[in-house]
């Protein structure tokens, strides 16, 4: 009896955890092995092409970092365009997953919105700061 109790309680402690992985998870999958970033000119709503992000390391480090945060479910309304637009791409295949970048008057936070869904959030300085430089290639603190 003391055996099934032991398997028991081994089965109820990983069942606790996988419940608790699995409502931390926010479903979020990027698809892609590429990040194309326009930046905007002026401060119309119009984009140029900045960059083309092929670097596996940092493709995945954004992945990571965007598969990984709480977005809050929100209609927001930004006072300007995004500073930047990028979205991931497969073998010429777009993902259909547009994100909208804001930086904060300070250069030290981004806030994000996933256009196609309603999706907002504003990152901690540290993951704002990685994020922007593998979006943007350069620091945050550094942009004009």
């Amino acid at each position: 009896m003391k055996k099934y109790k032991k398997y028991f309680s081994g089965f109820i402690i990983l069942s606790l955890s996988l419940i608790l992985i699995a409502g931390c998870s926010n479903g979020m999958e990027i698809e892609g092995n590429k990040i194309l970033v326009e930046k905007r000119i002026g401060e119309e709503d119009k984009y140029e092409r900045l960059r083309e992000i092929t670097d596996h390391e940092t493709v995945q480090e954004a992945k990571d970092i965007l598969e990984h945060i709480r977005w809050e479910n929100a209609e927001v309304s930004m006072a300007s365009p995004p500073n930047y637009k990028f979205h991931f791409e497969g073998d010429n295949e777009q993902t259909g997953l547009i994100f909208a970048l804001w930086i904060s008057p300070n250069k030290d936070k981004v806030e994000l919105i996933l256009e196609s869904e309603d999706k907002y959030v504003q990152l901690s300085k540290s993951k704002s700061s990685t994020l922007f430089e593998a979006i943007a290639g350069v620091q945050l603190s550094d942009v004009e």
